[in-house]
């Protein structure tokens, strides 16, 4: 595995909508450096439901967005769902939350998968968009970086799966918001799972 793009964005607005997003990215060249709240100089808008030390730096896969890009019938540009990093020879559905991806000094470790939103429908000029991407259940990577580093395009790239029992991305996908097993409960506080969904679980009767 290695990186295959890292992507950026700016503060820009949807067409039809008041509000800025930064989930308009493009692909960088050079070397980035992330620290605990992402990549540096990465714009994050909505800070309520997007960035923070949890979700510091999202990932998409190149199997899965190989697949979109058939889905879609056109080439898939990187940072077209929003990304920040591209890793190649990854399909998100094997992802955990535990797992950690290493290169160099920088580790991140996988705490959410992505849950589609109003505005990536607008971002994908497809109002059906959030039901078209739960559908796939092929969801995104949200990582907390454990130690900050420099990453850099065509660097390689070590996969390391959780220890524990698993939370793959689309099952967190498919049960997120719904009220769990005790014995799902349990595997899912088990596991180095994002702070708010920690909460969520934590307040369940």
């Amino acid at each position: 595995m290695k990186i295959l793009a890292l992507c950026t964005g700016t503060p820009e607005k949807l067409t039809g909508k008041s509000y800025k997003t930064g989930i308009f990215k493009h692909a960088v060249n050079g070397a980035v450096m992330i620290d605990a709240e992402g990549l540096v100089g990465d714009a994050i808008c909505n800070r309520k439901h997007h960035g923070g030390v949890d979700q510091a730096v999202y990932i998409e896969g190149s199997l899965t967005l190989d697949w979109w890009s058939r889905e879609l019938c056109r080439p898939y540009e990187p940072g077209t769902f929003g990304e920040n990093m591209v890793i190649s020879d990854l399909d998100n559905r094997v992802v955990s939350v535990g797992d950690r991806f290493l290169s160099g000094d920088l580790v991140l470790e996988v705490t959410a998968c992505r849950i589609p939103c109003a505005t990536f429908a607008a971002r994908m000029a497809d109002p059906k968009f959030v039901k078209r991407y739960t559908a796939a259940a092929r969801p995104g990577i949200y990582c907390r970086v454990i130690r900050g580093g420099i990453a850099e395009v065509g660097t390689p790239l070590e996969h390391q799966p959780f220890p524990g029992e698993k939370v793959t991305m689309p099952e967190l996908m498919e049960t997120f918001g719904r009220r769990l097993s005790q014995v799902d409960r349990a595997r899912y506080l088990a596991a180095p799972i994002h702070y708010k969904l920690r909460a969520m679980l934590a307040a369940q009767p």
